[in-house]
């Protein structure tokens, strides 16, 4: 069911069928690095210890690319929430201080 953003012009590219998904991305991408989510699990448990109540996504992606020299080659903006999500199948408890949104499509 289309939103009304989906209705804004530039905002909704067609997609080809051929295109693969956002989902689709994230798990190869995540197949092909599976440190990554080792480090962003680490990350939150760091924050965690040091007394924090929420963690936000976007700011351990960004502390994950500045403790790299060269960054973090492929690691998306689309796949935080992919992250938290998986964070979240794995630590349940962390439910309280990882916040997800409802998802749009599956």
């Amino acid at each position: 069911m289309p939103t009304v953003q989906d209705e804004l012009p530039g905002l909704a590219a067609p997609r080809r069928d051929d295109t693969p998904t956002i989902s689709e991305q994230f798990r190869t991408f995540d197949a092909e690095h599976p440190w990554i989510y080792r480090a962003l699990e680490r990350l939150v448990e760091e924050r965690l210890a040091a007394g924090a109540e929420r963690v936000g996504m976007k700011a351990l992606f960004e502390a994950l690319r500045w403790s790299r020299p060269v960054g973090v080659k492929g690691l998306n903006n689309n796949y935080t929430a992919l992250y938290a999500r998986r964070l979240l199948a794995a630590h349940p408890g962390w439910a309280s201080v990882i916040e997800v949104r409802r998802r749009r499509t599956p």
